[in-house]
């Protein structure tokens, strides 16, 4: 192994480490890495722009959504949802669990799961005091339910996006494929609602008299939801136009359409909005692409995919099984994002150097549950513990910001219960498709 092999990991790992054990901001030990590189000579500037720019997609994705939804959060829509759901439980604790989920789920299949629950989470504990209901089993489960929904579309998550444009899978592919086992992870937290939240779950309280608040702006609410709608077509069928439209392009069409919206109708001012853009997530994955192509450029990607050709030889069924269990834990304690973004290259180099593939930049549908497996393990494994996915730590925030907070060994009892059912369904899931 070459030394430059050996500072490339050496610089990764480090970085997952000192984000695994919340040593410092995820943001910062990112760009930090990624100049340890640059700094050392192991990649140059334009090398380091080059390697942002190949993840291109991802970032213009993210940025389109995030402006989106800024723009409706400004409406007042996201309020109005919350209190319509405590409404429609009717005083059943049942009812307000099932409400949450049927929430949040269709959001966050296409908006980023750590900014739904960014604008959802503040809303649960005044609503749960008024309830006089501890709001911390709402909030764990509003982010198990939003990690778990972004599985349901290609756009819905920033790792099943990385995996799946990794295959080359169009939005029509990936919920043929895939979006069938996103929902079979959602629905496996059904069966836990009277088990690990049975204080909600048995819970009958009166419903106090309460007034959804009404939205800013109606005009301006009506256009944004009419952008969304289109965005939603265009993500399924864009790519058939004759114009094709790749779903960041849709991204960054609804993010200028809903600009345009906000500017002319007042209802918030550009410069406003972009403050309440999440800069440093961006910034954070642009550190995570710099130190991929370390990877890349230093031949460590080949000798780790040489790796996992000696571990997982040509059984493919074997080979998924122990990805989705390998990933599944270590997700749980390393983010998944860096994760998924390390190990999707190293399937790809697997996939041409086991000739697994149909054309230098296709593979073959055979191999097929080995992304699969790697986008379950790699989402789903993060619902284990606190500091296993990005939307946990932020609804942790809120929790302590709301003096309830919810410490590490809180989560377990409901992470790690959720997460054993969801990869055995997801095993099940893997073997069927292969």
């Amino acid at each position: 192994m070459s030394l430059a092999a050996v500072l490339a990991i050496a610089i990764f790992v480090a970085v997952i480490l000192a984000a695994s054990f919340e040593l410092t901001d995820l943001t910062v030990v990112a760009l930090v890495g990624a100049m340890l590189l640059v700094l050392t000579g192991q990649l140059t500037m334009p090398e380091a722009v080059a390697s942002i720019a190949k993840a291109h997609g991802t970032l213009a994705l993210l940025f389109g959504m995030m402006v989106l939804v800024q723009a409706l959060e400004a409406t007042g829509a996201f309020n109005g949802l919350a209190h319509r759901v405590v409404l429609a439980s009717r005083g059943d604790g049942r009812r307000l669990l099932l409400g949450i989920m049927l929430l949040t789920s269709p959001i966050c299949a296409v908006l980023p799961n750590a900014t739904t629950v960014m604008l959802l989470a503040p809303l649960l504990p005044p609503l749960a005091k008024e309830l006089k209901l501890d709001p911390r089993p709402l909030l764990l489960l509003l982010v198990l339910t939003a990690n778990s929904a972004g599985l349901l579309t290609l756009v819905g998550d920033p790792a099943t996006y990385i995996v799946a444009t990794g295959l080359g899978f169009s939005f029509g592919q990936y919920f043929s494929q895939l979006s069938l086992g996103g929902l079979i992870s959602l629905l496996v937290i059904v069966p836990t609602l009277p088990w690990l939240y049975r204080s909600i779950w048995t819970a009958r309280f009166p419903v106090p008299d309460l007034t959804p608040p009404r939205p800013h702006h109606r005009q301006a609410m009506r256009m944004l939801l009419g952008v969304t709608v289109v965005m939603l077509v265009s993500f399924t069928v864009g790519e058939m136009l004759p114009v094709p439209l790749s779903p960041d392009a849709t991204a960054l069409a609804g993010a200028a359409a809903a600009l345009a919206i906000c500017h002319q109708s007042r209802l918030i001012t550009v410069d406003r909005l972009f403050a309440a853009i999440d800069w440093s997530t961006l910034v954070y994955f642009m550190g995570v692409f710099v130190l991929i192509g370390g990877l890349q450029t230093s031949g460590a990607m080949v000798l780790l995919a040489q790796g996992l050709t000696t571990l997982i030889g040509t059984n493919i069924l074997q080979g998924s099984l122990l990805l989705l269990l390998l990933t599944g834990v270590l997700s749980a304690f390393i983010p998944n994002i860096p994760l998924v973004a390390a190990l999707t290259p190293v399937l790809i180099s697997y996939c041409q150097t086991a000739g697994l593939t149909i054309a230098p930049d296709a593979i073959a549908p055979q191999a097929y549950p080995l992304f699969f497996a790697l986008m379950f393990g790699g989402t789903l494994g993060g619902n284990a513990t606190l500091i296993g996915a990005s939307a946990n730590l932020v609804g942790a925030g809120i929790a302590r910001q709301h003096d309830t907070p919810i410490h590490f060994r809180d989560w377990l009892p409901y992470g790690v219960p959720t997460v054993i059912l969801q990869l055995s369904a997801a095993l099940l899931y893997c073997w069927w498709r292969s």
